[in-house]
């Protein structure tokens, strides 16, 4: 069972949303049908248990200021940061209580904007239509945009975590870890954002940096050195960037599972212990993908 705000899904925003799919279900992931959310942005999901990856688009720039929440305006802000570049625009943080959960980190001193509450229309893969009901508490920064949140709360979970949508060719079934790029001189910043939403006690040090331990998944934060001791050749995208989402690692029983799909599709990659990296980033929507062997945890 997924705890406090655990990560639930990176929204990673691509210019062409049909692209994206190709690339990713080459990867082995078994992807949902387009959604469109009310504020102009589609979706597709790679679904786990209780948590995703999403991939977005922009279907109708009409309506990116639809729902607005205070100064937030969900679709501007993807069409916005789009414009800049691809990658993870927002990050959603799992909740079943929203409300209380948004209370507790304003409480440490993360601003919350407001509600939306909406639903979109999905197609089950037995052919049943029917329409989600998710309420998501607005946690962006000012200080640092791209590392904005919400809480996501999803009251008809059985639309969502649909079992013919959780099982994937490559058997990914998690995310362990999201990887936040930012230079020393941010680090203060980054932590104080980490500790406002997770306490203090959740904070750890790490050989190249610092992290956050959540109710599903770590934060890990490293400076570009460090990344590229990581990664390798980091994009163009990011030489002017401020602190961001970078990497995002994928449970799966063992990377064997995922690697004749990586040696099919002729893909980049470097193979660690127990751990495979796909080194070209900009390919997936200027994200580090890992896919890591983890155990399945039962509850």
């Amino acid at each position: 069972m997924t705890g406090f705000l655990g990560i639930d899904h990176p929204l990673i925003a691509f210019r062409d949303l049909t692209q994206a799919v190709e690339r990713y279900s080459a990867l082995g992931f078994q992807l949902t049908p387009i959604g469109k959310h009310p504020w102009g942005t589609s979706t597709v999901l790679a679904m786990f248990d209780r948590c995703a990856l999403e991939l977005m688009g922009v279907y109708d720039e009409s309506l990116i200021d639809e729902k607005p929440i205070g100064d937030f305006r969900f679709g501007r802000t993807v069409r916005d940061q789009l414009a800049e570049r691809e990658g993870i625009t927002l990050l959603a943080l799992y909740s079943n209580n929203a409300e209380g959960d948004a209370a507790a980190v304003q409480a440490r001193g993360v601003t919350c904007q407001g509600s939306v509450e909406f639903g979109r229309d999905v197609v089950l893969p037995d052919g049943r239509k029917d329409r989600t009901k998710t309420t998501l508490k607005i946690l962006q920064s000012s200080d640092l945009p791209r590392l904005s949140n919400f809480a996501c709360q999803q009251h008809r979970p059985e639309l969502i975590y649909v079992p013919g949508w959780l099982e994937h060719p490559n058997k990914a079934f998690g995310i362990s870890r999201v990887t936040i790029l930012a230079e020393r001189s941010d680090h203060g910043r980054v932590r104080q954002r980490l500790a406002g939403l997770y306490d203090e006690d959740a904070l750890f040090e790490s050989a190249d940096g610092f992290g956050a331990r959540t109710g599903n998944g770590d934060f890990i934060v490293v400076d570009r050195k460090a990344a590229s001791e990581r990664y390798g050749n980091i994009p163009a995208a990011f030489s002017t960037s401020e602190p961001c989402y970078v990497g995002i690692d994928v449970r799966v029983p063992d990377v064997a599972t995922v690697m004749p799909f990586i040696e099919a599709a002729n893909m980049k990659y470097r193979r660690g212990e127990g751990s495979v990296l796909l080194t070209d980033a900009g390919y997936f929507g200027n994200v580090f993908l890992s896919f890591v062997s983890s155990k399945r945890m039962n509850g």
